[in-house]
Protein backbone atom coordinates (compact mmCIF):
# COMPACT_ATOMS: atom_id res chain seq x y z
CA UNK A 1 0.00 0.00 0.00
CA UNK A 2 2.86 2.39 0.83
CA UNK A 3 4.52 1.70 -2.55
CA UNK A 4 1.23 2.28 -4.34
CA UNK A 5 0.82 5.63 -2.60
CA UNK A 6 4.38 6.68 -3.49
CA UNK A 7 3.80 5.76 -7.13
CA UNK A 8 0.62 7.83 -7.17
CA UNK A 9 2.43 10.87 -5.74
CA UNK A 10 5.24 10.52 -8.27
CA UNK A 11 2.73 10.40 -11.14
CA UNK A 12 1.10 13.60 -9.97
CA UNK A 13 4.46 15.36 -9.76
CA UNK A 14 5.42 14.17 -13.23
CA UNK A 15 2.11 15.40 -14.63
CA UNK A 16 2.92 18.90 -13.37
CA UNK A 17 -0.63 19.49 -12.24
CA UNK A 18 -1.53 22.93 -10.88
CA UNK A 19 -1.08 23.14 -7.14
CA UNK A 20 -4.78 23.86 -6.69
CA UNK A 21 -5.71 20.57 -8.40
CA UNK A 22 -3.28 18.56 -6.28
CA UNK A 23 -4.62 20.17 -3.13
CA UNK A 24 -8.18 19.48 -4.21
CA UNK A 25 -7.37 15.83 -4.89
CA UNK A 26 -5.80 15.51 -1.45
CA UNK A 27 -8.93 17.00 0.12
CA UNK A 28 -11.04 14.45 -1.75
CA UNK A 29 -8.85 11.61 -0.51
CA UNK A 30 -8.90 12.90 3.06
CA UNK A 31 -12.70 13.03 3.05
CA UNK A 32 -12.93 9.47 1.74
CA UNK A 33 -10.26 7.93 3.97
CA UNK A 34 -11.64 9.51 7.13
CA UNK A 35 -15.10 8.25 6.25
CA UNK A 36 -13.97 4.72 5.39
CA UNK A 37 -11.92 4.39 8.57
CA UNK A 38 -14.87 5.36 10.74
CA UNK A 39 -17.77 3.76 8.88
CA UNK A 40 -16.18 0.32 8.99
CA UNK A 41 -16.52 0.27 12.79
CA UNK A 42 -20.35 0.20 12.48
CA UNK A 43 -22.79 -2.55 11.68
CA UNK A 44 -24.75 -2.05 8.50
CA UNK A 45 -27.90 -0.06 9.12
CA UNK A 46 -31.04 1.15 7.43
CA UNK A 47 -30.27 4.29 5.45
CA UNK A 48 -33.14 6.76 5.35
CA UNK A 49 -33.25 9.58 2.81
CA UNK A 50 -35.73 12.42 2.47
CA UNK A 51 -36.31 16.14 2.53
CA UNK A 52 -34.59 18.34 5.09
CA UNK A 53 -37.34 20.91 4.71
CA UNK A 54 -40.39 19.13 6.10
CA UNK A 55 -41.68 20.11 9.55
CA UNK A 56 -42.01 17.68 12.49
CA UNK A 57 -45.81 17.62 12.11
CA UNK A 58 -45.65 16.70 8.43
CA UNK A 59 -47.27 13.32 7.77
CA UNK A 60 -44.10 11.90 6.26
CA UNK A 61 -41.96 13.16 9.14
CA UNK A 62 -44.32 11.42 11.54
CA UNK A 63 -43.97 8.19 9.56
CA UNK A 64 -40.16 8.55 9.50
CA UNK A 65 -40.16 8.96 13.28
CA UNK A 66 -42.36 5.88 13.63
CA UNK A 67 -40.05 3.89 11.38
CA UNK A 68 -36.98 4.98 13.35
CA UNK A 69 -38.57 3.68 16.53
CA UNK A 70 -39.54 0.37 14.94
CA UNK A 71 -36.02 -0.14 13.61
CA UNK A 72 -34.43 0.68 16.96
CA UNK A 73 -36.70 -1.78 18.76
CA UNK A 74 -35.47 -4.44 16.34
CA UNK A 75 -31.81 -3.58 16.92
CA UNK A 76 -31.11 -1.80 13.63
CA UNK A 77 -28.91 1.27 13.32
CA UNK A 78 -30.62 4.23 11.66
CA UNK A 79 -28.34 6.11 9.26
CA UNK A 80 -29.15 9.41 7.57
CA UNK A 81 -27.45 12.53 6.27
CA UNK A 82 -27.73 13.87 9.82
CA UNK A 83 -29.79 16.95 9.04
CA UNK A 84 -33.31 18.16 9.90
CA UNK A 85 -36.65 17.15 8.39
CA UNK A 86 -37.05 13.47 7.51
CA UNK A 87 -33.54 12.73 8.77
CA UNK A 88 -34.18 14.25 12.18
CA UNK A 89 -37.57 12.56 12.45
CA UNK A 90 -36.08 9.10 11.78
CA UNK A 91 -33.32 9.70 14.30
CA UNK A 92 -35.78 11.06 16.84
CA UNK A 93 -37.81 7.85 16.69
CA UNK A 94 -34.74 5.65 17.07
CA UNK A 95 -33.27 7.82 19.82
CA UNK A 96 -36.44 7.51 21.90
CA UNK A 97 -35.89 3.76 22.07
CA UNK A 98 -32.17 3.95 22.82
CA UNK A 99 -31.16 3.06 19.27
CA UNK A 100 -27.96 3.97 17.49
CA UNK A 101 -28.31 6.87 15.08
CA UNK A 102 -25.54 7.73 12.66
CA UNK A 103 -25.48 11.12 10.97
CA UNK A 104 -23.24 11.64 7.95
CA UNK A 105 -23.35 15.40 7.87
CA UNK A 106 -22.32 17.96 5.27
CA UNK A 107 -22.46 21.73 5.62
CA UNK A 108 -24.90 23.44 3.28
CA UNK A 109 -25.74 27.14 2.90
CA UNK A 110 -29.43 26.57 3.65
CA UNK A 111 -31.07 23.93 5.79
CA UNK A 112 -28.32 21.56 6.88
CA UNK A 113 -27.24 21.28 10.51
CA UNK A 114 -26.68 18.19 12.61
CA UNK A 115 -29.85 17.17 14.39
CA UNK A 116 -29.92 16.66 18.18
CA UNK A 117 -30.76 12.94 18.01
CA UNK A 118 -27.51 11.79 16.42
CA UNK A 119 -25.44 9.43 18.60
CA UNK A 120 -22.58 9.01 16.09
CA UNK A 121 -21.50 11.78 13.75
CA UNK A 122 -19.23 12.06 10.71
CA UNK A 123 -18.53 15.34 8.96
CA UNK A 124 -17.88 15.61 5.22
CA UNK A 125 -16.77 18.43 2.95
CA UNK A 126 -17.93 16.82 -0.29
CA UNK A 127 -21.24 15.33 -1.40
CA UNK A 128 -19.65 12.46 -3.29
CA UNK A 129 -17.68 11.26 -0.25
CA UNK A 130 -20.77 11.31 1.93
CA UNK A 131 -22.75 9.46 -0.75
CA UNK A 132 -20.10 6.73 -0.86
CA UNK A 133 -20.40 6.25 2.90
CA UNK A 134 -24.19 6.24 2.83
CA UNK A 135 -24.27 3.54 0.16
CA UNK A 136 -21.59 1.44 1.88
CA UNK A 137 -23.24 1.56 5.28
CA UNK A 138 -26.71 0.37 4.25
CA UNK A 139 -28.42 -2.99 4.14
CA UNK A 140 -31.80 -1.42 3.35
CA UNK A 141 -32.44 1.95 1.68
CA UNK A 142 -35.61 3.94 2.32
CA UNK A 143 -36.49 7.03 0.30
CA UNK A 144 -39.08 9.31 1.83
CA UNK A 145 -40.41 12.26 -0.21
CA UNK A 146 -37.74 14.84 -0.99
CA UNK A 147 -36.36 17.25 -3.56
CA UNK A 148 -33.36 17.36 -5.86
CA UNK A 149 -30.97 15.98 -3.22
CA UNK A 150 -33.18 12.97 -2.52
CA UNK A 151 -33.65 12.32 -6.24
CA UNK A 152 -29.89 12.55 -6.75
CA UNK A 153 -29.26 9.97 -4.04
CA UNK A 154 -32.03 7.71 -5.35
CA UNK A 155 -30.60 7.81 -8.88
CA UNK A 156 -27.16 6.94 -7.59
CA UNK A 157 -28.36 3.91 -5.62
CA UNK A 158 -30.43 2.67 -8.56
CA UNK A 159 -27.52 3.00 -10.98
CA UNK A 160 -25.02 1.34 -8.63
CA UNK A 161 -27.31 -1.66 -8.16
CA UNK A 162 -28.23 -1.73 -11.85
CA UNK A 163 -24.56 -1.87 -12.87
CA UNK A 164 -23.49 -4.32 -10.16
CA UNK A 165 -21.31 -1.77 -8.36
CA UNK A 166 -23.08 -2.39 -5.06
CA UNK A 167 -24.97 -5.36 -3.61
CA UNK A 168 -28.61 -5.92 -4.48
CA UNK A 169 -30.31 -4.76 -1.32
CA UNK A 170 -33.91 -3.67 -0.67
CA UNK A 171 -34.74 -0.17 -1.91
CA UNK A 172 -38.07 1.25 -0.76
CA UNK A 173 -39.83 4.37 -1.98
CA UNK A 174 -42.08 5.25 0.93
CA UNK A 175 -45.29 7.06 0.08
CA UNK A 176 -46.94 5.56 -3.00
CA UNK A 177 -48.94 8.67 -3.78
CA UNK A 178 -45.76 10.76 -3.80
CA UNK A 179 -43.61 8.43 -5.90
CA UNK A 180 -46.28 7.15 -8.31
CA UNK A 181 -45.58 9.86 -10.88
CA UNK A 182 -41.87 9.02 -10.99
CA UNK A 183 -42.60 5.31 -11.23
CA UNK A 184 -45.00 6.01 -14.10
CA UNK A 185 -42.30 8.01 -15.90
CA UNK A 186 -39.83 5.16 -15.48
CA UNK A 187 -42.32 2.69 -16.97
CA UNK A 188 -44.04 4.80 -19.61
CA UNK A 189 -40.97 6.61 -20.87
CA UNK A 190 -37.66 4.98 -19.86
CA UNK A 191 -38.80 1.36 -20.18
CA UNK A 192 -41.01 2.00 -23.19
CA UNK A 193 -38.13 3.71 -25.00
CA UNK A 194 -35.76 0.87 -24.00
CA UNK A 195 -33.59 3.11 -21.84
CA UNK A 196 -33.89 0.60 -18.99
CA UNK A 197 -34.77 -3.10 -18.72
CA UNK A 198 -37.76 -4.69 -17.02
CA UNK A 199 -35.45 -6.03 -14.32
CA UNK A 200 -34.39 -2.46 -13.47
CA UNK A 201 -37.95 -1.71 -12.40
CA UNK A 202 -37.62 -4.43 -9.78
CA UNK A 203 -34.64 -2.78 -8.07
CA UNK A 204 -37.00 -0.62 -6.04
CA UNK A 205 -40.43 -1.05 -4.49
CA UNK A 206 -43.02 1.53 -3.54
CA UNK A 207 -44.69 0.98 -0.19
CA UNK A 208 -46.86 2.54 2.48
CA UNK A 209 -46.12 -0.27 4.95
CA UNK A 210 -43.45 0.43 7.57
CA UNK A 211 -43.57 -3.18 8.75
CA UNK A 212 -42.46 -4.32 5.29
CA UNK A 213 -39.29 -2.26 5.66
CA UNK A 214 -38.51 -3.59 9.13
CA UNK A 215 -39.13 -7.16 7.98
CA UNK A 216 -36.64 -6.71 5.15
CA UNK A 217 -34.02 -5.47 7.60
CA UNK A 218 -34.70 -8.36 9.98
CA UNK A 219 -34.21 -10.89 7.17
CA UNK A 220 -30.76 -9.51 6.39
CA UNK A 221 -29.65 -9.46 10.00
CA UNK A 222 -26.77 -7.45 11.43
CA UNK A 223 -23.65 -7.72 9.22
CA UNK A 224 -20.68 -5.47 9.88
CA UNK A 225 -19.78 -2.93 7.24
CA UNK A 226 -16.20 -4.22 7.16
CA UNK A 227 -17.48 -7.64 6.15
CA UNK A 228 -19.69 -6.61 3.27
CA UNK A 229 -19.42 -7.35 -0.44
CA UNK A 230 -17.81 -4.04 -1.39
CA UNK A 231 -14.32 -5.41 -0.80
CA UNK A 232 -15.08 -8.28 -3.17
CA UNK A 233 -16.46 -5.92 -5.78
CA UNK A 234 -13.41 -3.68 -5.49
CA UNK A 235 -10.93 -6.52 -5.86
CA UNK A 236 -12.78 -7.81 -8.91
CA UNK A 237 -12.84 -4.44 -10.64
Amino acid sequence: MEDKFKQWVEKQLEAELPAADVERAMDYADDLLHGLKTIRTYTQGVVIYGSARVKPNDKYAEKARELGGMLARNGHTVITGGGPGIMEAAHHGAFEYGGRTVGLNIELPHEQHINPYVTDQLEFKYFFARKVMLSMSGKVYVFFPGGFGTLDELSEVLVLIQEGKMPKMPVFLFGKSYWRGLDKFFRARLYKDKMIMASDLRIYKMTDDLKEIVTAANKIGYPKIGENIYDVLTSAA
